[in-house]
């Protein structure tokens, strides 16, 4: 476990591990609205970075540019290679305040993706919750394949499947498509429409009820700023994460395949570049040339839905 950076603003909290550069914490009034790690590391990805790719790739082999590359296969269970390589090496930190943090990665390269890069990531809170920005650099003299996604869970203080029980949990994703996928979780033909169907949750009060979700979200409808929701509320208060334009997908994991305490307790909001297996289809992928600079932004908020 590497330094652990805590930061404030009104009535926000966050802390920062950099060991992977992980939201290890979030919370608001004092209360978890995220869910939170200690000492023992994350599980389940909570909190992390994922790059340069989000998501998984079949098997852990892609093409690139005419040749073949191979990842290495860290999730059993699919046979894909999970989540990037990012977020289990410790990060540099470059500026901290009251209420912010900035950390550097200079990604050397793996032989399954041998693309150097610089990535900088800037925690910053303020009196509406989390900004979290991001930057790519191709430090290589070739281009690059680059995708990015965060794994943060939300909570209400309970877990959830308690609330869905009571009828008090609704969510709201504001996004007119999904992507099918097999039982790997690799995709499968292209987006359907949401409309109307057990993955419509446009409408705001939708309740989660049953629904299990390893889903990933696109066709976003987006804000007067251009941002895309995901709204989770339960009786008291609601937890958002909102992603920018550079974000054209939200996966959404109502934590079914955790097991014990942690099964359907949380839920995962991810903002992605990409879906599942774009390393190897080229969907939404962005390529780097050398020194260009990718930049992306993400958010956290709460809001108190008792207050007339």
């Amino acid at each position: 476990m590497g330094e652990v950076i805590e930061l404030r603003a009104g009535e926000f909290l966050a802390r920062v591990d950099r060991n992977g550069a992980g939201l290890q914490a979030l919370t608001w009034r004092d209360r978890d609205i995220v869910w939170p790690y200690g000492n023992d590391g994350p599980k389940a990805f909570q909190g992390q970075v994922l790059a340069p790719w989000p998501n998984r790739v079949d098997a852990g082999v892609y093409r690139f540019a005419g040749t073949e590359y191979r990842l290495e296969v860290n999730d059993s269970a699919t046979g894909t290679a999970i989540h990037g390589l990012v977020h289990d090496r410790e990060w540099s930190v470059e500026a901290v305040s009251d209420d912010s943090a900035t950390l550097r990665l200079d990604f050397d390269g793996t032989p399954g993706f041998p693309f150097p890069m610089e990535l900088v990531i800037t925690y910053r809170l303020a009196d509406d919750g989390l900004t979290l920005t991001a930057q790519a650099r191709n430090t290589g003299d070739s281009p690059a394949p680059f995708g990015l996604g965060f794994h943060p869970y939300l909570t209400l203080g309970e877990p959830l499947s308690a609330l869905a029980a009571r009828g008090d949990l609704t969510l709201e994703v504001t996004a007119n498509a999904r992507q099918p996928v097999d039982d790997r979780l690799l995709p499968v033909g292209g987006p359907v429409p949401v409309d109307g169907g057990a993955f419509d949750f446009r409408p705001p009060g939708t309740q989660v009820g049953d629904t299990v979700l390893d889903t990933a979200f696109t066709s976003l409808e987006r804000d007067g700023d251009g941002r895309a929701w995901v709204r989770v509320s339960g009786p008291a208060h609601r937890v958002s994460v909102w992603g920018d334009r550079s974000f054209d997908w939200l996966q959404v994991f109502s934590s079914d395949t955790l097991g014990g305490d942690d099964h359907r307790a949380y839920l995962a909001a991810e903002p992605m570049t990409c879906p599942a297996n774009a390393l190897a289809t080229g969907t939404d992928l962005i390529v780097l040339a050398p020194g260009d600079t990718a930049r992306h932004a993400f958010g956290i908020t709460a809001e108190d839905l008792t207050r007339a």
